[in-house]
């Protein structure tokens, strides 16, 4: 038996690997996060794809800010491509896969884990740096290196990255092939109420523009603009 520690953050982490022989724990992070309506998203899609175990680590990013996901500023709205990707976003938030993989080693360490998902996206992930193959190859690294189960018992640690090469249209029709429920999924940086999203951030206009490349509907009801 394979084991998985599945880090949950977004829409776009619930691809895979249900079918490939893995036993699943998925990992969701409450970080301060304005968005936090991603939690209650995941504990439905735990529900929905019948995963027995599910952590949910609390850390207060929201302490040290420096992100319009954690800190006091303003969301960027309405704005295209180009200036999506002229730039590193202030929806950055500092290390924060760095952050979030680090808490994926060490649990995948103590349940005896070596294979780890992750749902980063290098094509449609507006200029996020820990969002690169290169970044996650030297985490991989670094992983090996750092715990005991490398050292001692030389487990190779993998970092799967099965969406990093991914258009985020042919992502959404992989999902609807392997079943999952996009009404009960998460995208938006800055939700109007109860997770309502705002269509217009970064995260809404790329997810709206994947749904329409895909040929699909979104299923998320948006305010009208």
């Amino acid at each position: 038996m394979y084991y998985l520690v599945a880090v949950l953050i977004r829409q776009q982490y619930w691809l895979s690997p249900f079918d490939q022989g893995y036993e699943v724990s998925v990992l969701t992070f409450k970080y301060g996060q304005r968005h936090d309506y991603e939690i209650d998203c995941a504990k439905d899609l735990v529900v929905h794809f019948n995963i027995k175990t599910h952590h949910i680590m609390n850390i207060d990013l929201g302490s040290i800010g420096g992100s319009a996901l954690t800190d006091d500023l303003d969301v960027p709205k309405d704005r295209d491509l180009n200036e999506m990707n002229s730039e590193i976003p202030i929806t950055y938030v500092p290390a924060r896969n760095t952050i979030f993989l680090s808490y994926a080693l060490a649990l995948a360490e103590v349940e005896r884990a070596f294979n780890i998902f992750i749902g980063v996206n290098a094509l449609d992930y507006s200029g996020y740096p820990d969002c690169r193959p290169e970044y996650i190859e030297a985490f991989q690294k670094m992983g090996r290196l750092a715990t005991k189960s490398g050292i001692e018992e030389k487990k190779q640690l993998q970092i799967h990255t099965p969406l990093i090469e991914m258009k985020k249209s042919d992502i959404i029709q992989a999902g609807t092939a392997l079943g999952v429920d996009y009404s009960i999924t998460h995208s938006c940086y800055d939700p109007i109420s109860k997770g309502k999203p705002c269509g217009r951030c970064d995260a809404c206009h790329l997810r709206l523009k994947g749904f329409m490349e895909a040929g699909t509907v979104d299923p998320l009801n948006y305010p009208k603009i």
